[in-house]
C-alpha cells in the first residue's frame, strides 16, 4: 500500500483514502455461498461506461437504444450537465435487475467494469498542464461485504486480470479522458453546448443510433472517411466506438484527426448562418404579432 492518500474523497465514503499500487496485496474473496452473496447487487449504484453498454446490449440481443430505454437511467455527471447513465434498479429498492437470488448475476460474463472491479475503486486523474491521465486504485469497504474477512490474498494486478477488467479499461479509457479533459479545460471549452452533450450521449452510449448518424448526409457531406474504414466502423461496435472517441475529440476540443471534405466547413458555417438568420426573423415576427395586444392594456 502506498503512503499517498486521496485528498478529495468525501468523509462518509466507503472508498478508503490510501492509494493502492498494482503490487499491493489485499485480502478478499467473493463466491456463491459466502454469507453476503448478492448483497452488493441489492444495493446497486452502477455507472455504465460505453464498452459496458456494448457488452450488455449484445448479451441481451438488443439495440443500444432498446437497452438504454429498458435498463438504464440518465444522470448528470457534473454541474454543467455532462450526461451519464446508470443501471436501472427495482423501484422500491436499488436491486439490480440482473440479479437472481440463487444464481447471482445473470449476465456475469458481460457484467459492467464497476462490478468487476469491486471492491477496488478505479480513480482517474489528469493535471491541467499535462495531456496524459493517471489511473489510481483504492479499496472500497462496505459493512455488508464479508469478502474482506476471507483469508485469500491477491495483488491488485492479479485481481484485475482475474476479473477481466483490462479489456474494459482499454476500451473505456478514451471515454474517461474526454471527461477529464472537459473538467480540466477552461470555461470556453469546459462548458459544451446542449447539442454537444446530445452528441456525446449518442456517440458514447447509443452506438446503434450513432451508426444511423454515420450513414446520414449530415456526416457524409462533411467528413472524408475512406470507404474501407467507413465499412469497418459501421459494421463493428468496437471500431465504431474508437472512431466515435476521435470524432468527439474533434467536435468538442478541435483535435483534427478526421479530414473534412473540401469546402465542407465553409458550407456548414454558411448553412448555420442561414439557420440563425431565419430564427432571428421568426423571433422578430412573433414579437411583432404581440405588439397590437399591448394597445388593450391600460396604463
Amino acid at each position: 500500500m502506498s503512503n499517498k492518500e486521496f485528498k478529495d474523497i468525501p468523509f462518509d465514503s466507503p472508498v478508503q483514502p490510501h492509494q493502492l499500487q498494482l503490487n499491493t496485496r489485499i485480502a478478499f474473496n467473493c463466491y456463491p455461498g459466502i454469507s453476503c452473496f448478492n448483497a452488493c447487487c441489492k444495493q446497486a449504484d452502477i455507472t455504465l461506461a460505453p464498452y459496458d453498454i456494448i457488452r450488455l446490449k449484445n448479451r441481451l440481443g438488443m439495440t443500444s437504444t432498446e437497452f438504454l430505454k429498458k435498463h438504464t437511467v440518465p444522470f448528470e455527471m457534473d454541474a454543467h450537465g455532462m450526461p451519464g447513465v446508470k443501471m436501472r434498479t427495482t423501484d422500491d429498492e436499488p436491486v439490480c435487475l440482473f440479479m437472481d437470488e440463487e444464481k447471482g448475476c445473470t449476465v456475469y460474463e458481460d457484467r459492467p467494469s464497476a462490478c468487476r472491479y469491486y471492491p477496488i475503486a478505479l480513480l482517474s486523474s489528469r493535471k491541467a498542464d499535462e495531456y496524459h491521465d493517471e489511473q489510481h486504485y483504492a479499496l472500497v469497504e462496505e459493512p455488508h461485504c464479508m469478502g474482506h474477512k476471507e483469508t485469500r490474498e491477491i495483488s491488485v494486478a492479479d485481481y484485475r486480470r482475474e476479473q477481466g477488467v483490462e479489456e474494459f479499461d482499454e476500451l473505456n479509457r478514451d471515454y474517461y479522458r474526454l471527461i477529464l479533459k472537459k473538467k480540466s479545460t477552461g470555461p470556453a471549452v469546459g462548458k459544451p453546448s446542449p447539442t454537444s452533450f446530445q452528441f456525446f450521449f449518442l456517440v458514447c452510449y447509443d452506438t446503434d443510433r450513432f451508426k444511423e448518424f454515420l450513414n446520414s448526409s449530415s456526416f457524409s457531406n462533411i467528413y472524408d472517411v475512406p470507404q474501407e474504414e467507413f465499412e469497418r466502423i459501421t459494421n463493428d461496435d468496437i471500431e465504431r466506438l474508437k472512431f466515435g472517441y476521435r470524432l468527439l475529440k474533434q467536435v468538442l476540443f478541435g483535435e483534427n484527426s478526421i479530414p473534412l471534405k473540401d469546402g465542407a466547413y465553409e458550407k456548414r458555417m454558411e448553412e448555420r448562418k442561414e439557420i440563425l438568420e431565419a430564427r432571428r426573423k421568426l423571433e422578430a415576427e412573433l414579437a411583432k404579432q404581440k405588439e397590437p395586444f399591448e394597445d388593450y392594456i391600460d396604463d
